[in-house]
């Protein structure tokens, strides 16, 4: 994890955790895709409606969250760009 600076065995953990909670979803990238670029397929996370609505009420108890999570060129923290 680049962005995070989390080693693999923390943050699947936790992504996985999220899903079980009904805060993300999850889906794995057409392995033919993978395949053509000659790498592992890549599974994508979503927020799920209840994961927006949490995203929303933790960023409002805690605004720093908004500088480090904001869209690059938005202020973001540099590290995550």
């Amino acid at each position: 994890m680049d962005a995070t600076g989390l080693p693999d065995g923390t943050v699947y953990p936790i992504l996985r955790r999220l899903e079980r909670r009904g805060v993300l979803t999850a889906a794995w990238e057409n392995e033919a895709k993978a395949h053509r670029e000659q790498r592992p397929a890549r599974r994508y996370y979503r927020l799920t409606a209840k994961g927006q609505t949490t995203a929303s009420e933790a960023l409002a108890r805690f605004p720093a969250l908004g500088r480090i999570f904001a869209a690059p060129g938005d202020g973001a923290d540099p590290r995550l760009a």
